[in-house]
Formats: C-alpha cells, sequence, structure tokens
C-alpha cells in the first residue's frame, strides 16, 4: 500500500511543482505578509490547494495539517495516529530570490514520526522519496525512480551543508570544532536531500524550524540510512506537543562519528 501511496503522492507533489512554476515564471509573486512576518507568495497558496484537494480525494480519512493552513488546536491534532504534514512551499525566501533552490514537501505522520515522505524540486525536475524501513529513491523529469543511499563513511574534508538564509553563531563554532570541512550552503529541505544521496555528509540545524519543513525529507534521509536526531539524541518527534517549532537537530549520514559531541 505505502509503495503505491508514494507514487501518488509523488505525482501529487509534482502537480503542486508546476502551479509553483507558473507563479515563478510570471515574475509577479503577489507576496503578502504573514503574522510571523514570514512572506507568503501566489505559489505558496496554489500549491497549498492543490495538494489538500488532492490529499483529501486520495484519503479522505487522513487529515492534512500543511503551513497555509495551521489553526489546528492542539487538543484536536492530539487525537490524531495519522496525518499528512505539508509544506506546500519550503524555501519561500529562494522562490523570492529566483535561485530555485525551494521545495514542495508531502510527509504522511504515524504516531509521532514519518512514514512516507515526498521532497519536489521544482526547477531542477527532480523528486526524491523515502519509506523508512523500504528505501529512498529519487526521480530526475520523466525518467524512473533511482535508489539512492547515504555515504556511510564521511567524507574527507567532511562535506557540511547549512542554510542560506539561516545561518547563526552556532553553526560557526559546531565548524570550528569540526575541523576540515567543506561548507555548501543550501536552501530549503534539499539540505537533507544531498546527505541522502550521498552528496554531503552532515547538515546541522542549530536554528528555527518547523515540523513541516522537516517532516518529508527526514522521511527521505531516514529511508536512505542517515539519521535526523535532536541534540539529546532522540529522533527528531511530530505533532506531540502544543507549538509545531522543531528542537535544534542534526543530519548526518555516518554513524561511526559521534557528531553529537560536536554540538555540545
Amino acid at each position: 500500500m505505502n509503495a503505491k501511496l508514494l507514487e501518488q503522492v509523488g505525482g501529487i507533489a509534482r502537480r503542486a511543482g508546476a502551479e509553483i512554476l507558473a507563479v515563478y515564471a510570471s515574475q509577479d509573486a503577489g507576496v503578502s505578509t504573514k503574522a510571523d512576518q514570514s512572506p507568503l507568495t501566489q505559489a505558496d497558496l496554489r500549491a497549498h490547494r492543490v495538494i489538500v484537494n488532492e490529499l483529501r480525494a486520495l484519503t479522505p480519512d487522513i487529515p492534512v495539517l500543511s503551513e497555509e493552513s495551521s489553526e489546528i488546536p492542539f487538543a484536536e491534532r492530539a487525537r490524531w495516529q495519522r496525518y499528512w504534514l505539508v509544506d506546500p512551499l519550503d524555501g519561500t525566501k529562494e522562490f523570492l530570490s529566483r535561485n530555485g533552490e525551494f521545495t514542495v514537501n508531502i510527509a504522511l505522520i504515524e504516531g509521532h514520526a514519518p512514514a512516507l515522505g515526498v521532497v519536489h524540486v521544482p526547477v531542477r525536475e527532480t523528486t526524491y522519496a523515502g519509506l523508512p524501513g523500504s528505501g529512498a529513491w529519487r526521480t530526475r523529469g520523466e525518467g524512473k525512480p533511482e535508489p539512492i543511499h547515504v555515504q556511510a563513511r564521511a567524507a574527507s574534508p567532511v562535506r557540511v551543508v547549512g542554510s542560506k538564509s539561516h545561518r547563526g553563531d552556532s553553526l560557526d563554532g559546531f565548524l570550528a570544532r569540526l575541523g576540515a570541512h567543506e561548507l555548501v550552503p543550501v536552501g530549503s529541505s534539499l539540505k537533507f536531500c544531498l546527505v541522502a544521496e550521498g552528496a554531503a555528509d552532515i547538515y546541522p540545524r542549530l536554528g528555527p524550524t518547523s515540523e513541516w519543513d522537516t517532516a518529508a525529507a527526514q522521511a527521505v534521509v531516514c529511508a536512505a540510512g542517515g539519521a535526523v536526531v535532536t541534540l539529546d539524541g532522540a529522533p527528531l518527534a511530530y505533532n506531540a506537543k502544543p507549538d509545531i517549532l522543531n528542537p535544534h537537530f542534526v543530519v548526518y549520514a555516518d554513524r561511526g562519528r559521534d557528531w553529537l559531541a560536536l554540538l555540545r
């Protein structure tokens, strides 16, 4: 069931990506500002509508929590055993700066963990998909899905991915303790995907993120053999508290190194 569902969700993500690209090509993003002062574009809204409508048609019994419809009380959410967690356009700042590094994120949460995830990169016509316990795949354009896996041994120098829009002193401290490294600044959930496909070794996130920013990509990384953990070593969890903010976390591939010691 989940393999078929993963394929169907990949199609939904690509159709949402087509809506985003239509706005991207128009040169008029229709930008407004949300209550938290973050930007909201017509691309966010158009992708949101496609995803929510199609998920409700596909799985009418599974509720949907999207960044653009997030006012659902925790008292209600806490009863959910399964739900869709969606960021219709992750990397709005990247979208507005026109660097192409934005994604569509769709995850199925079961319990408090991602059970399925799709990350679609509209500009690159690339889709990452993961079923933890089964595998992870990357599809380029009209090609067939190809299996991906993390690089089990970290490269030398260590390949670190970091945020383009949200870099802080904590990351600089980690890099100083790490030693020889190559820093690759990347936007949105693409950072997870670089670890998942073996193109990077570690992504430390020492700044704010929300649960819809990470769930789909976490599914891809874990399905590809990597780990996504908080700074105390616990897996990043979902829908376990009233707010949807994540604690600081780290994404890594090489399980033979104590990355967390460098972050404390």
